[in-house]
């Protein structure tokens, strides 16, 4: 089966250095390529956080990759016209796939009319935005301006920019399927749910059988499983273990759907032998 990851980070960092080896894995391009090899990913999508000056950055092929627009990489209210400019670079860059917002972490609601010159490009780009719902893994970070219920407002307002939440807003799951059910121009990844190395899975499944089954529930309500991206949040969480984890929530019928060809399709990505990865 080819699976894409809609939802990765990569880049040398302290923390994703920590976090890799809890779940199993190395942070870096090479041990990445190794994993994607082994379990069938063809491709990824890295939630980017590099200078936005940084309009040409160098990632292999085999991964695309969406503009972050954060405090780290320069967000501020009062210089989005200039942030504008750079990010429509950025969309003619062939590896650029969409934008990725930080809400939560960074204070701003999503429907503010002063991200318009983002959403504007968007739309003539045909870029998606991805943004980042539901908990966060910050403790200064607000959880008002992540709730899955602030994207029905802005999908409201820009109905000609296609949406994605970012980890289908969990824990809210109820919250994030009606938003999605109302609103045609939102779609959601699955990513960001699992941390660290399962060694039990079984044990694990039945720990959490909760929270996983409100899940599974939510996504049976809407069935719309055309509308739903597999992503891992490398390097989060074990490949492996996030493979078998989207399998339990997914009818295996639209495994296809969701583990590469909404991806594809949200995210216009045109796979070569070039640009994709082969076992």
């Amino acid at each position: 089966m080819k699976i894409i990851d809609a939802h990765l980070h990569l880049g040398p960092d302290a923390y994703f250095d920590e976090i890799a080896k809890a779940a199993g894995h190395e942070n870096n391009i090479e041990h990445l390529a190794e994993q994607y090899r082994a379990r069938g990913l063809v491709h990824g999508i890295i939630m980017g956080n590099l200078p936005l000056e940084n309009t040409a950055p160098q990632y292999p092929k085999f991964l695309s990759y969406c503009v972050g627009i954060d405090s780290r990489t320069g967000f501020a209210r009062e210089t989005i016209k200039a942030q504008a400019a750079l990010v429509e670079q950025h969309f003619q860059n062939p590896q650029c796939a969409g934008i990725k917002l930080y809400p939560g972490y960074n204070y701003f609601y999503i429907y503010d009319d002063c991200l318009a010159p983002f959403y504007e490009l968007a739309e003539k780009y045909d870029k998606p935005v991805a943004v980042h719902m539901g908990l966060t893994a910050s403790n200064d970070a607000l959880l008002k301006y992540s709730h899955p219920l602030v994207m029905d407002e802005a999908a409201t307002k820009f109905r000609g920019v296609q949406f994605v939440m970012c980890h289908f807003g969990e824990p809210w799951f109820e919250d994030a399927a009606a938003v999605i059910e109302k609103n045609p121009n939102v779609m959601a990844d699955l990513s960001g749910i699992l941390t660290g190395k399962i060694p039990d899975f079984a044990a694990f499944l039945q720990k959490k059988h909760f929270y996983i089954d409100r899940m599974k529930g939510w996504l049976e309500y809407l069935d719309s499983y055309d509308r739903f991206l597999f992503g891992t949040d490398w390097p989060l969480a074990n490949l492996g273990d996030y493979i078998k984890f989207t399998q339990e929530i997914i009818p295996a019928e639209h495994w296809e759907a969701v583990f590469a060809a909404n991806a594809q399709r949200v995210y216009h990505l045109q796979l070569t032998e070039e640009n994709t990865i082969k076992r």
